[in-house]
Parts: structure tokens; C-alpha cells; sequence
């Protein structure tokens, strides 16, 4: 039996990475999905290779409040309802100390923490009793030079997702997250970055993972599945889906 099957469920930041390794699983048990994103062109490709009337790709930014005000009631006459929200979508740049800006570090709480917060805000409402909530945070107990802010706006996201859990539990909507490290992605979750910096930034992680490798998106889309259907007692939990990159793990091979 499907665990997701007659379930209706949120992704934002769905259209390309771990986000839509997430809707792609979720389709595949039977979910009717909506999924959202901001740039024009990975929503196209989304549109085209999700095809079927479960998918409903929807562009919405989440730095804008105007976005998310709407996004309710574009969620309601596709779903009628929500079962589970994943709240995945973020950016992360790239800047050490003396060259971190005014506007990369607003523009990253603007979308990683401002737009998290408010697009729950916006769809707490839609969900049903006993549904879940899980949040794309980060393994942020191993620290990467050059990401303070990013860091920053996801360990925000992190300590709201506690108080959420405890808000919501009237409601028994479990609040959990999945913190990813070094995942193999397109933009390896650093949009921008040349072929060349990117393979060097998967490179980095393979040396620094204890076990010896990047993860791949569908890891994440299981872990993060797992917390929406199959932990039912759990809730108020970061689960690192980082392949012990910070669990003070050292390999020895």
C-alpha cells in the first residue's frame, strides 16, 4: 500500500534538487502534489517532466509577501486541503566575513527564513489534523568558511521549527526536519558556481564526509518522507541526512 496515497502535499522550492527528488517520490505513492519555485526555467522543466494531473507547478517566490498571500488559495482549488508541507526551498551564497554584503545577507533571510516562516504561516491553516510539517534546514554542527550567512537564516529556520512543533501540537501536526550536508545536486545548493567550482565543492565533500561520498537527493527525499508519514511519534526532530558529516565522525580509511 501507497503511504501517500489520497494524501495531498505542499513542496516548496520543488522544482528542481532535493525538492523535486521529494514531489517525484511523493507521485510516485499516490500523492497529489503542489510544488513551487521562482525560476522560470527549471518550472518549465518540471512541467514537462511531471506530467499528469497529480503535479501542479506553481511559480512563487518566497521573498515575496505578495507570493505567499496568494499561495493559499492557489493551494486550495488545486488540493482542497494539505496532509503534509515540506518547506525546502533556500539559497545559499558564498562570501567570507570582509565580503559578505548588506544585500546577499538580506536577500538569503528573505528567502531562507522570512519566506519559510510566512509560507507556513500562510498554509498552517490548509493542513489537515494529525498531518506533519518537515523543513529542509542544514548540517550546521560542522561549519563551512564562507557561509555565515546562509548558516545564520537556517539555524533561524531551525529554532522557529521548535517552537512551531510546540504550537502546533494541539493541532497533532508533528513539526520534524531534515538537515542535508554535501548532497550531489545541479548547483550543489550554490546557485552560480562554474562546472569547475562545482565539481570542486563535490570534491570537498566526498574528502570531508566520513563516508567518503556526496548524498544523493532521493537519500534526502526518503529521510524527509519518512518524517511526514512513517514517524508518527516523533515530532521536534533535526534528522542529519549528512553521511555523519556533523556527528564528529572521522573515518579511518
Amino acid at each position: 500500500m501507497n503511504r501517500f496515497e489520497g494524501k495531498k502535499a505542499v513542496v516548496t522550492g520543488g522544482t528542481h534538487g532535493m525538492g523535486l527528488a521529494i514531489v517525484t517520490a511523493l507521485l510516485a505513492e499516490g500523492a497529489e502534489v503542489v510544488l513551487t519555485g521562482r525560476n522560470e526555467k527549471t518550472l518549465e522543466e518540471a512541467r514537462t517532466e511531471l506530467k499528469g494531473e497529480a503535479a501542479h507547478v506553481v511559480r512563487s517566490d518566497a521573498a515575496s509577501m505578495a507570493d505567499i498571500a496568494a499561495l493559499p488559495d492557489t493551494v486550495r482549488k488545486a488540493l482542497g486541503r494539505v496532509d503534509h508541507l515540506f518547506v525546502n526551498h533556500g539559497i545559499a551564497e558564498f562570501a567570507e566575513l570582509g565580503e559578505v554584503t548588506e544585500e546577499s545577507w538580506d536577500r538569503q533571510f528573505a528567502i531562507n527564513t522570512k519566506g519559510a516562516f510566512f509560507t507556513v504561516q500562510a498554509l498552517a491553516p490548509l493542513i489537515e489534523s494529525g498531518g506533519s510539517m518537515v523543513f529542509t534546514t542544514v548540517a550546521n554542527d560542522a561549519i563551512l568558511p564562507g557561509l555565515s550567512a546562509y548558516s545564520a537564516s537556517k539555524e533561524a529556520m531551525r529554532a522557529f521549527a521548535h517552537v512551531l512543533a510546540a504550537e502546533l501540537l494541539p493541532r497533532r501536526i508533528r513539526v520534524n526536519s531534515v538537515a542535508p550536508g554535501f548532497i550531489k545536486t545541479p548547483t550543489m545548493g550554490v546557485p552560480g558556481l562554474t562546472e569547475d567550482e562545482r565539481r570542486e565543492f563535490e570534491r570537498q565533500g566526498d574528502e570531508m564526509t566520513p563516508l567518503k561520498r556526496n548524498g544523493t537527493v532521493s537519500e534526502v527525499a526518503t529521510a524527509a518522507l519518512f518524517l511526514a508519514a512513517d514517524a508518527t511519534f516523533t515530532t521536534n526532530v533535526e534528522l542529519a541526512v549528512d553521511g555523519g558529516y556533523a556527528q564528529g565522525l572521522v573515518s579511518t580509511h
